[in-house]
């Protein structure tokens, strides 16, 4: 299971039937639950001072594709998920089941809850918190500084479960975009999205209600929550009690 040029420190504490692929390195302060899998190129448990000592701590089921850097001092609950060439610093506190797509860089010490989906080339920022079943489009960028540069009073968003952050937005330093809240495409959040809004422009707006808009299906019906009709990838015994929570 082990590639005979990947590089494992004898200090890591890797489960038996985890598969290391070529040219990877995973490092002594490490420990990697069962059936996970390492891609070729990666480095697991890159150490820096910032994590202090803390381990990296990767939960079972664990598909780390190729180029992947993860960081020590960070703890990622069953079933992460990563595209290729993703950085995941020191500092993560992540529940289970994160999908990071192709590219995304994630910044240190910043809470992820469950079943979060980050796409491709997104980056979020120190300081920020994601609540559960979270979904964050390609290329959107989280911001902390807000009045860079400073080291004095970084401030990363938060966003509440259920809440979808479209393609290409930016969110500024501290704001708040609530449970089930819809962010359109491109859209520059300065302010914080009451629970539910949907908000668009530069700067954002809240223009009305995310069950406002309809699905594309001639139905006629709701598209927010977007629980009704997407299930792919979450378990049953979740997804039957969304349509009320959400």
């Amino acid at each position: 299971m082990i590639h005979p040029s990947a590089l494992i420190d004898p200090g890591a504490n890797i489960a038996d039937d985890v598969s290391v692929g070529p040219f990877s390195v995973v490092h002594g302060n490490v420990a990697v639950g069962a059936g996970a899998t390492i891609g070729s190129h990666c480095i697991i448990g890159h150490p820096t001072p910032l994590a202090e000592g803390r381990p990296l701590e990767i939960g079972s089921n664990a598909v780390i594709r190729s180029h992947a850097v993860i960081y020590e001092g960070s703890t990622f609950g069953p079933g992460l998920e990563t595209g290729h060439h993703v950085t995941l610093r020191e500092g993560l506190l992540v529940g289970r089941n994160l999908r990071v797509g192709t590219g995304a860089d994630l910044l240190g010490n910043s809470t992820i809850g469950d079943f979060v989906r980050l796409h491709s080339g997104v980056f979020i920022c120190q300081s920020s918190t994601i609540g559960n079943f979270v979904w964050i489009y390609v290329r959107t960028v989280f911001t902390d500084d807000p009045h860079p540069p400073n080291d004095d009073c970084l401030q990363g968003p938060t966003i509440e479960d259920f809440a979808v952050v479209s393609a290409q937005c930016c969110v500024s330093p501290g704001v708040v975009i609530g449970r089930g809240a819809l962010v359109g495409a491109a859209s520059v959040v300065t302010r914080d999205v009451a629970p539910g809004k949907l908000a668009i422009g530069t700067p954002a707006r809240v223009v009305g209600e995310a069950s406002d808009v309809v699905l594309r299906d001639g139905s006629g019906q709701p598209a927010y929550p977007w629980t009704r009709h997407f299930r792919r990838g979450y378990p049953a015994e979740i997804t039957n009690g969304w349509n009320a929570g959400a």
